[in-house]
C-alpha cells in the first residue's frame, strides 16, 4: 500500500509511505527518482542490518527497531525487530516497510507544520531517534526487570532449571542488538560529521551512545548471570559429591570387616568365639568414630 504523507506544493518534498511494498509499487519510483537496482532489491529482500548507502542521486539506509511483539523465545532478527528501507534526497523521501510499526505511524500523524518535519533530514533524524528509542526502551523496561527476575531464580530458588532457557534466549536477544547498534554506528556517525551535524543530530548522537552504553551493561550483567549461575550449580555438586564420599570413607572399612567375616572358612576362631559379634560390633562402632574425630580435625565436617 502506498501512501502520500507530505507534498512538494506544501512543503517542497514528498513523502511516500510503502506498506508491503510488491516489485510493481517500488518500480515505479524507481523510474521517477532514479533509484538503483541494488536498493530496490534489499528493499523485498528478508534480512539486512542497519547501513546506509550514498548515491550520485539519493542516500539509501536501511533501520531497526524493536519489534512492538515479538515470541520470548525468539533470537532471529525478523522476528526481533522491525526494518525500514528509507530512500531520500532534499526534495523527496521514501519509507518502506513490510509490517505497520507504531512508531512511525505516530510521526506520519504530526502536524503538517512539525518543524520536524520541515525537511527530508529533519524526519530521517527522526525516524533514527525514534528506531533507537525502541532499544532504548525494551532494556530500561524488559531486559532489566527480567535481569532482576532471574537473578532471584539463581539465588533464592532452588529448582533453577526452567529459567535456564528464557535467559538463554534473553542472551541472544541482547547479544542481536548489540549487533544492530554497532552497525548503527556508522549511520549516526555520518550525520555528525561537522558539515551535517545539528542539534538534532547531536540528540540523535547522545540517545546512540546512551543506548549502546545500556545494552554494554546489560550484556555484561546478563554473562555474569550465567557465570553465577554455573557456579553455584558446581558448588551444589560439589556439595553433593562431599557428602556421598563422607559416606562412603564412613561404610568403606565397615564393609570391609563385614566382607572378611562373611566368608564363612572352617578355620575362623572368631566364629566360634562367644563374645566375637559384641567384639567386632564395638570395634566397628569405635572405627566410625575415629574417622568421626579425624574428619573434625581436619575441618572437613
Amino acid at each position: 500500500m502506498v501512501q502520500q504523507v507530505l507534498n512538494r506544493e506544501s512543503h517542497g518534498f514528498d513523502w511516500y509511505d510503502i506498506t508491503n511494498p510488491t516489485l510493481a509499487d517500488l518500480q515505479e519510483f524507481a523510474t521517477r527518482y532514479n533509484l538503483h537496482e541494488s536498493t530496490i532489491r534489499n528493499c523485498l529482500e528478508v534480512g539486512h542490518l542497519p547501513k546506509i548507502d550514498v548515491y550520485p542521486d539519493y542516500e539509501f539506509l536501511i533501520l531497526r527497531s524493536i519489534a512492538a511483539k515479538y515470541p520470548e523465545h525468539s533470537d532471529v532478527l525478523p522476528e526481533l525487530t522491525d526494518r525500514i528501507s528509507v530512500f531520500y534526497n532534499d526534495t523527496f523521501i521514501i519509507t518502506v516497510h513490510r509490517t505497520q510499526i507504531d512508531w512511525l505511524d505516530r510521526i506520519k500523524q504530526l502536524p503538517a507544520d512539525n518543524p520536524k518535519l520541515k525537511h527530508t533530514k529533519a524526519i530521517i533524524n527522526l525516524l533514527v531517534s525514534e528506531a533507537l528509542k525502541t532499544f532504548e526502551h525494551e532494556v530500561i523496561h524488559t531486559f532489566s526487570d527480567k535481569i532482576d527476575q532471574y537473578e532471584e531464580f539463581v539465588f533464592l530458588h532452588s529448582r533453577r532449571k526452567p529459567f535456564m532457557k528464557k535467559l538463554y534466549y534473553l542472551k541472544r536477544q541482547i547479544d542481536l542488538i548489540r549487533i544492530i547498534l554497532t552497525l548503527y554506528q556508522d549511520l549516526v556517525e555520518y550525520y555528525h560529521i561537522p558539515e551535517h551535524v545539528n542539534t538534532y543530530h547531536r540528540n540523535v548522537h547522545d540517545l546512540y551512545k546512551r543506548t549502546d552504553t545500556l545494552y554494554r551493561n546489560i550484556a555484561e550483567n546478563t554473562s555474569q548471570l550465567l557465570s553465577m549461575y554455573f557456579n553455584i550449580e558446581s558448588n551444589h555438586t560439589n556439595e553433593i559429591m562431599r557428602t556421598l564420599t563422607i559416606i562412603s570413607v564412613f561404610f568403606m572399612p565397615l564393609t570391609f570387616i563385614v566382607g572378611v567375616y562373611g566368608m564363612n572358612f572352617d578355620f575362623m576362631p572368631e566364629l566360634d568365639w562367644h563374645y566375637g559379634y559384641p567384639a567386632v560390633m564395638l570395634f566397628m562402632i569405635l572405627l566410625s568414630l575415629a574417622i568421626y574425630i579425624w574428619f573434625k580435625k581436619k575441618r572437613w565436617l
